[in-house]
């Protein structure tokens, strides 16, 4: 992976007499106080925020640490530099980015989640996203505790820590001297401003697309946004360009297949309920091709989590020898002092109460329990993955299927298969990914801690608190993303309600929609298991009904949303998010079995010949998952890290994890994100959004598909220049 590990591993396995901190554990220097601190907490908000972003986009994040670590060097040294202050210490900007890195984790487990609410059918009610976001974050910290010892002390020298190993690098050089903030920053306000132009002011077309008329059903299309640019850089060339192969295989042949030889067809096919001859290319992927997906997406995961069935064995074993007994001759110090067992008993014990009466997630005693069980496992699991592979390669979206499966298989079988028990099984798989996620990146930060001659408790105690911060901001994110791209449509069909009496609560339409109607509505929900009478009229989804029982609105959800244009004719951006349409695949497919299993059988079949094929089959299932203008700027980006290291002078030049081309592709992800995070929110602002639309000053351009695709190779040559410079660690 091209990461600096000579300093920490110079003979192969090190002994444990033989390894030396950066700081001794004699020195006593500034490590936990405020600033970094509240550093920490903005940049985990920050980072957590645009993770979510991404991983809604295309179920996907890139580790936080290294480019935390950066900021906070440059941050600390350009207020030292403004205002006469002190100049921080390393492990003042280890306390940072420890801090600052659970937002990322806790953002893609809310992600992966979450968002199946709104595909089962209920509200995304802010209070469960935030209690299973804080729970799971806590726990995951909790569950790493007593594992320390074991996975990061007495495994040194077997357990790299890729990512930790040169977390701990950035901070050593960035005490001695280097300038690779400023690469991360002008990644930054790169992707920030360019999608502010793109987006915002619609200066130039976001997604060019061009069909082919001479292959019906087929269209090659690009997002030619900056944070999937910047994502194939990160993920290189080999697993972009597989990404992209499952792309092509969904819009070059999946499509154009069921336009063929449906077609002809005069009745709809299951499960869509219109013709497959008066369908648009993206109906065609939403009502078949996104089950093909999905189903290659679940086994993927699932063959990803068997090949790890001896490390998932081997870690479980340590975990638990690490609590029940193992014991430790090293000498307790600075450097070994944990916060006590007792307290992780204690927090346990109240997160077990705290699961079992949140009013929000529905579930009992025993599902609490089990959430606890389960953590504990996969948080075990998590962090030794994260030891070997490090934390972007961990994964995670299959121990979440395995925990789902087994969890819904319970259900199933004790009769718990009504709408709350779907909630419940849900939260369940949602806390324990959190817990997962967030104690693999907890492990990792522990790591760079050892490495740089951190106290662990302080580290402990900043990442509890980066994990309540983040997770409670990463509730509204989530909500501000659903509701501003969230279309309320009158485009319904005539469907009157006899019986209003189960209807109690009432809103008022919202969004742009909302000058032009002040008045309240009964919320009606349809679900899969509504009455046949009224799914033979109504898609399952959200409606909003008059006081004489009339149909009036249908409020398509901004995540997973059906519609692409507001009844207006503006377009709306929408978020796939691909992890989560599984979990609600996994969830209907076994307590309420009315999946089109012929379709997701297609897809596991699918991800079976990849495998056989000696092929990856995730990231090729997620490319056949998400439209093909997803991988198109992510195949992009991996293109142009391959070109980056082709020109380095030799293999050991290539662009590491520390590289400025990775550094700059980690502030477009993040400037990217945030802008599409500052833009959602001019949607809610009224007439706002509008205001910024100056499409009129570029004529034609405007809407040209070359000039958009000239702009965004623009920007892809930029990123080339960079990645070429020497690394300034």
């Amino acid at each position: 992976m091209g990461i600096p590990l000579g300093r920490f591993f110079p003979r192969g396995t090190v002994m444990l007499k033989d390894f030396r901190p950066f700081v001794a554990a004699s020195e006593n220097i500034k490590e936990f106080s405020l600033g970094p601190i509240l550093m920490g907490i903005v940049l985990g908000i920050l980072f957590g925020a645009s993770s979510l972003y991404l991983a809604l986009k295309v179920g996907m994040t890139v580790s936080a640490s290294i480019p935390v670590a950066v900021l906070s060097i440059t941050l600390f040294k350009g207020l030292s530099k403004m205002f006469g202050l002190r100049k921080a210490t390393i492990l003042e900007n280890n306390m940072v980015q420890t801090t600052g890195s659970a937002g990322e984790s806790i953002a893609f487990g809310v992600a992966v989640t979450m968002p199946a609410l709104l595909i089962l059918g209920y509200d995304l009610d802010l209070e469960r996203v935030m209690t299973v976001s804080i729970l799971g974050g806590l726990l995951g910290v909790l569950m790493m505790i007593p594992l320390r010892q074991a996975l990061i002390v007495k495994e040194h020298g077997k357990l790299i820590y890729p990512e930790g190993t040169a977390c701990a690098e950035v901070l050593i050089v960035g005490e001695k001297g280097g300038s690779s903030g400023k690469v991360v920053f002008g990644g930054f306000f790169l992707g920030l401003f360019y999608k502010f132009f793109n987006v915002g002011m619609r200066l130039w077309k976001d997604a060019p697309e061009k069909a082919f008329s001479f292959f019906k059903g087929s269209a090659i299309s690009s997002e030619v946004s900056p944070e999937l640019l910047g994502v194939g850089y990160i993920i290189g060339l080999r697993t972009s360009a597989i990404m992209m192969a499952g792309g092509v295989l969904s819009s070059f042949v999946l499509i154009p297949m069921i336009v063929l030889f449906g077609g002809p067809l005069t009745e709809p096919l299951f499960p869509a309920k219109t013709l497959i001859s008066e369908m648009s290319v993206h109906d065609v992927w939403r009502n078949y091709v996104l089950y093909i997906g999905a189903g290659a997406v679940a086994a993927g995961g699932i063959i990803s989590l068997l090949q790890s069935l001896p490390t998932i064995f081997h870690g479980a074993k340590s975990g638990l020898n690490s609590v029940f007994g193992a014991k430790t001759d090293i000498k307790k110090d600075r450097t070994q002092d944990d916060l006590p067992f007792s307290f992780v008993i204690i927090g346990t014990i109240l997160m077990v109460m705290g699961l079992w009466f949140a009013p929000a997630l529905h579930i009992n005693l025993f599902s609490a329990i089990l959430i606890i069980l389960f953590g504990f496992l996969f948080v075990t699991v998590s962090s030794r993955l994260t030891g070997e592979i490090g934390s972007s390669s961990n994964p995670i979206s299959g121990m979440t299927v395995a925990t789902l499966l087994l969890t819904c298989l319970v259900f199933l079988a004790v009769g718990w298969i009504g709408p709350e028990h779907r909630v419940g099984a849900l939260s369940i798989a949602a806390v324990v990914c959190i817990a997962a996620s967030n104690g693999g990146t907890t492990s990792q930060d522990l790591k760079t801690g050892y490495l740089v001659g951190a106290t662990p408790k302080y580290q402990q105690i900043g990442l509890l608190i980066g994990a309540l911060t983040s997770a409670i901001v990463i509730g509204f994110s989530l909500k501000l993303l659903n509701d501003a791209s969230t279309i309320y449509s009158r485009n319904v069909p005539a469907y009157v309600i006899t019986d209003m009496s189960s209807l109690k609560v009432k809103q008022k339409v919202a969004g742009p929609e909302a000058a032009l109607d002040k008045n309240e509505y009964f919320v009606y929900q349809v679900t899969d298991q509504s009455s046949e009478e009224t799914l033979k009229v109504l898609s399952p989804g959200k409606y909003l009904v008059n006081d004489q029982g009339s149909v009036t609105y249908l409020v398509d959800p901004g995540i997973n949303g059906v519609l692409r244009k507001r009844d207006d004719g503006t377009s709306v951006t929408k978020y796939e998010a691909p992890k989560a349409r599984l979990m609600s695949l996994i969830i209907d497919g076994i307590l309420t079995q009315k999946l089109p299993w012929g379709l997701v059988l297609l897809g596991v079949a699918l991800a079976l010949v990849l495998e056989l094929c000696g092929i990856s089959a995730l990231p090729f299932a997620v490319g056949v998952y998400l439209p093909i203008s997803a991988s198109t700027p992510i195949f992009v980006g991996g293109v142009v890290r391959y070109l980056v290291e082709r020109k380095k002078e030799s293999s050991a030049n290539t662009d590491s994890e520390t590289g400025p081309g990775i550094l700059f592709s980690s502030g477009l992800i993040a400037g990217g994100a945030i802008a599409g995070i500052l833009l959602a929110l001019t949607q809610v602002m009224d007439g706002f959004a509008a205001k910024l639309d100056m499409s009129s000053m570029m004529g034609s351009l405007a809407t040209s598909d070359l000039f958009g695709m000239m702009m965004f190779f623009a920007m892809a040559i930029g990123l080339f220049a960079i990645g070429r410079k020497k690394s300034s660690l």
